[in-house]
């Protein structure tokens, strides 16, 4: 290894990999975690690692003493002080990206965006893997990429990779990239809007120019902006885009011509859907995968959990779980498939602008304000349309949705905020809401 010593700032899921991977590699560990409790103590008790304090003056300066590189955890602020400190005094500061660089040199495909990146991680990863290709989707998922790279047997990783990864990478060199969107978001965490873009931007940054694939979404110009002009490049995007892997005459197709299927024959084909299906598809073929077995996934794939998923349809009115969406640019996205509806939005804002949310109406024609944000989503709509304003829970909203609800339209939790108010997780919220509606569905149903 390059370094003899690290401190591993942070001790979640990504962290704990990290330290095991240093540690089966002969390197020293040092951690620390913001977090205080004896789940950490215990954490870095099973891990047989010395668990550091920065408290008091000069702890940092101590610990950074005693090492030679700093791993920050995911989700670390850019402006958190044991990096900045590291990086005043020139000690290296590296990702799980970096480490796994220098231990395994097998294909990366990396998937990057403000939304949508799990989604096509995982459409990348069942394409290769129904053409015989052995991948694994990893990164921010519940599989770090140094994790992943311990088993011999891949053939291909698929990573999902955030700007918190990508922020603190030195040298990331995927075989293909795909930067599927961007709009605000994580500015709790990233010092600057620019920063945040710039993070992003380093997906494509060091790639081999003889040998890199770039794969771009045309019709969004800061990721159009960003494409490095020494790779070669594929663009995707809707039918009269100009991409190179496109629809034409009711099909998806792709830059060499060929005709995968029809639109009608994927479950779901909302706008996005069919963006990120050709974003995938150029990807995995570039990665390995044949036209059959892209076919078979796309007619296979309804969606994942939490992202615009049918709850239930009654009374001529669909209600959909849309609980992933964190920011406004998703919230937005998900509203502009229907024709018509009632919205639930809130949570806890990550510093973004919400405002933005009233310029879907409409579509939207009326919203249920929910959580810590309930009255910045009320003041986004003032005046445009209908709004109820809840602070009881999703019970309460679910039922105040019916009462705005008429026949035609769809009943979309799209919150635009994290679930962190209310919930631990935006699935725990996204599956109150679905028991919320199925109950009051029955209860309805009861009465007749």
């Amino acid at each position: 290894m390059e370094f003899s010593r690290a401190l591993v700032a942070g001790l979640g899921v990504a962290g704990e990999a990290v330290a095991r991977c240093l540690l089966d590699n002969g390197v020293g560990v040092l951690a620390i975690d913001d977090s205080t409790g004896d789940r950490i103590r215990h954490r870095a008790a099973a891990l047989g690692v010395e668990l550091g304090d920065t408290s008091g003056p000069g702890a940092i300066d101590t610990l950074l003493d005693a090492v030679d590189v700093v791993f920050p955890a995911p989700g670390l602020p850019e402006d958190h002080p044991v990096t900045t400190t590291a990086r005043a005094r020139g000690v290296r500061v590296l990702s799980e990206f970096d480490l796994a660089r220098m231990l395994d040199d097998r294909p990366i495909v990396a998937i990057t965006g403000t939304d949508g990146k799990t989604t096509v991680t995982t459409l990348v990863t069942r394409m290769l893997e129904a053409s015989g290709v052995r991948a694994i989707a990893c990164g921010n998922t519940d599989t770090p990429l140094v994790a992943a790279i311990a088993d011999p047997g891949w053939e291909v990783f698929v990573v999902e990779a955030s700007s918190f990864r990508l922020a603190a990478t030195e040298r990331f060199e995927p075989t293909v990239a795909v930067w599927l969107n961007f709009a605000p978001d994580h500015l709790d965490a990233h010092v600057s809007l620019a920063s945040y873009e710039a993070a992003k931007a380093r997906i494509w940054r060091d790639m081999d120019a003889a040998s890199g694939l770039a794969v771009v979404n045309i019709a969004d110009p800061v990721v159009m902006a960003n494409v490095d002009r020494r790779l070669r490049t594929i663009t995707f995007g809707g039918e009269g885009s100009g991409a190179d892997a496109t629809v034409h005459d009711g099909a998806l197709v792709l830059p060499d011509g060929t005709a995968l299927l029809d639109i009608d024959e994927m479950p779901r084909s909302f706008p996005h859907d069919i963006d990120n299906a050709l974003a995938a598809s150029v990807a995995a073929q570039a990665a390995g995968a044949r036209p059959d077995g892209i076919r078979t996934v796309l007619r296979g794939f309804s969606g994942l959990a939490h992202r615009i998923a049918l709850v239930a349809e009654r009374d001529g009115i669909r209600w959909y779980d849309d609980s992933k969406a964190t920011t406004p640019h998703a919230a937005l996205t998900a509203v502009s498939a229907f024709d018509s509806v009632v919205l639930l939005a809130g949570g806890r804002n990550k510093g973004l602008d919400l405002s933005v949310l009233a310029s879907a109406v409409p579509p939207i024609r009326a919203v249920v304000a929910i959580g810590e944000a309930a009255a910045e989503v009320a003041e986004a709509f003032a005046g445009r349309c209908p709004v109820a304003v809840v602070e009881t829970g999703l019970d309460d909203a679910v039922h105040r949705a019916r009462e705005l609800a008429d026949v035609g339209d769809a009943v979309v939790l799209s919150p635009g905020c994290t679930s962190f108010d209310w919930f631990e997780s935006y699935a725990q919220r996204g599956d109150e809401f679905a028991g919320s509606v199925l109950r009051m569905l029955d209860e309805s149903g009861s009465r007749r």
